[in-house]
C-alpha cells in the first residue's frame, strides 16, 4: 500500500511537471500569426466568390448599376467585415497577452491551440450568418452558434492569462502582474469579449426579433469598447490613487499633530 502510494505520488508530479514545462514562446505566437492570417485569408475568399454580382444580372435587374446590385448583398458585407474586425481585435489581444508573457508553458500552449480552434470556426460563423433568411428561425440560431464561436475563441485566452497569473514571477512581464500598471487594463481587454458575446447569446434568446440587429452592434460597437476600456481603466486608476493619497496625507497630518502635542495633553 505505501508503494502504491508512492507511484501514485509520483505520476501526479510527472503530470504536473508536464504541464508546467517551458515552451518556446516565438512558435507559439508564429503557430498563432499563421492561423489567424489564414482565417482572414479564407473569410475574404468567401466573400469574394459568392457575393460578387454577375455582369449580365447588374443589366438586366438593377438598369446597369453597379452601386445598386451591391446593395443586394449589404448584409453579407456586413456579416464579412464584422467577422473580419473580431478576427483583427482577437489578434490583437492575443498580441497584447504574448507581449506580457515572458515563458509560455505546455499548459497555455494547449489552451492556445483550443482558442485558436475556435478562431478557425469564425468563417462558419460568417457562413451561418450571411446564408440564411432573416429574421427566420435557422438565422437566430446561426446568431446564437456565432456567439457561442466568439466566447470560447476569447475565454480560452483569458485562460491562458490565468494560468500566467498563478506562476506570474516566471511567466509575466512585472507590468501584467498582479497590481502592476497594465494589470486591470489586460484584465478588462481579455475580459470584453467573453462577456459581450455571452450577453449578446441570452440577449438574442430573449430578443429574437432583433437578433441580427444584437450581433451585428455588438461587432461593430466592441472596437470602441476598446479605446473606452482604456480611458475607463486609466480613469479609475487615477480616482483610486488620489484616493489612497488623500488619506495618507490624512494619515500623516495626524501623526504630525500628535507628535507637536505635549505629553499631557497626549494623556488627557
Amino acid at each position: 500500500g505505501q508503494r502504491g502510494e508512492e507511484e501514485e505520488h509520483h505520476s501526479l508530479e510527472t503530470f504536473t511537471f508536464y504541464l508546467s514545462e517551458p515552451l518556446s514562446k516565438e512558435r507559439v505566437e508564429a503557430f498563432s500569426d499563421g492561423v489567424y492570417a489564414i482565417v482572414a485569408t479564407l473569410l475574404i475568399l468567401d466573400i469574394c466568390e459568392d457575393n460578387v454580382p454577375d455582369p449580365r444580372e447588374v443589366e438586366e435587374n438593377f438598369h446597369g448599376s453597379l452601386l445598386e446590385a451591391l446593395s443586394e448583398y449589404g448584409p453579407n458585407y456586413l456579416a464579412y467585415f464584422g467577422s473580419f474586425v473580431t478576427i483583427g481585435l482577437l489578434w490583437f489581444v492575443h498580441h497584447s497577452l504574448f507581449l506580457y508573457v515572458t515563458k509560455a508553458t505546455r499548459l497555455m500552449g494547449l489552451l492556445n491551440i483550443l482558442s485558436l480552434a475556435f478562431i478557425g470556426g469564425l468563417p462558419l460563423a460568417y457562413q451561418l450568418t450571411s446564408e440564411f433568411a432573416e429574421k427566420s428561425h435557422n438565422e437566430i440560431e446561426a446568431i446564437q452558434v456565432s456567439c457561442v464561436i466568439t466566447f470560447f475563441a476569447s475565454i480560452f485566452q483569458f485562460a491562458i492569462w490565468t494560468t500566467a497569473l498563478l506562476n506570474e514571477e516566471e511567466t509575466l512581464h512585472a507590468f501584467a502582474r498582479y497590481g502592476g500598471k497594465e494589470h486591470a487594463f489586460m484584465f478588462a481587454k481579455l475580459a470584453l469579449y467573453p462577456c459581450v458575446s455571452l450577453g449578446a447569446f441570452f440577449l438574442t434568446c430573449l430578443l429574437s426579433e432583433f437578433s441580427t440587429a444584437i450581433f451585428h452592434l455588438m461587432q461593430i460597437v466592441i472596437p470602441f469598447a476598446f479605446l473606452a476600456l482604456r480611458i475607463f481603466v486609466r480613469i479609475s486608476l487615477t480616482a483610486i490613487k488620489s484616493v489612497k493619497s488623500l488619506s495618507r496625507r490624512k494619515v500623516v497630518l495626524l501623526e504630525e499633530e500628535e507628535a507637536c502635542l505635549s505629553p499631557n495633553e497626549t494623556l488627557s
